[in-house]
């Protein structure tokens, strides 16, 4: 939206901004309303830089929160950007949690390597727990990659090396040993 001041173009702000600061035409642009209009400019900055973070891939809120600290916003600015993103479902750690923890099962990852990548990215850990649950038992997973590779000593480094559990590692390389 193109504001004028006197008569003459000032600058053109985002409708959101303008609506939010109360500007309409007749209203005098004093320091206070200036600040308003400021402070409402850097909120909606600070929502389509969340916005450009998340284009590329899916970010948990603790991840994002990061982002945009280091991108210098301020707490308030942040939140109010978190929050509108958390609202419009655009920021969901459950969702981001299964989802991420199904991709790196697929790329063959155990639930310890798995649980321990989400809470480094910012997911709770008791919702780690939960999106590590959700996916198919290790045991199985850890079949399909014996399937893939072969059952060995380099075979059981590798899982061990991928997060999987002592317990599954041996159960699925004595049932391969049993089977051969």
């Amino acid at each position: 939206m193109a504001v004028e001041v006197d008569g003459a173009p000032w600058r053109t702000l985002p409708v959101d901004a303008v609506v939010r600061a109360e500007l309409r035409v007749g209203v005098e642009l004093d320091r206070v309303r200036l600040r308003n209009v400021r402070r409402e400019l850097r909120r909606t900055e600070a929502l389509a830089w969340a916005v450009r973070a998340l284009r590329r891939r899916d970010l948990s809120r603790q991840a994002l929160e990061e982002r945009l600290d280091r991108a210098g916003l301020t707490a308030e600015e942040r939140s109010a950007a978190l929050a509108t993103l958390e609202r419009a479902g655009l920021v969901d750690d459950s969702r981001f949690g299964v989802a991420r923890a199904e991709s790196l099962a697929a790329r063959g990852y155990g639930d310890e390597a798995i649980r321990w990548a989400l809470e480094r990215e910012g997911v709770d850990p008791e919702l780690a727990s939960r999106s590590v649950a959700s996916l198919p038992p290790e045991g199985e997973r850890a079949a399909a990659v014996v399937g893939r590779r072969g059952a060995g000593p380099a075979t059981a480094a590798y899982l061990a090396r991928r997060g999987f559990a002592d317990e599954a590692v041996e159960d699925v390389l004595g049932a391969a040993s049993a089977d051969g």
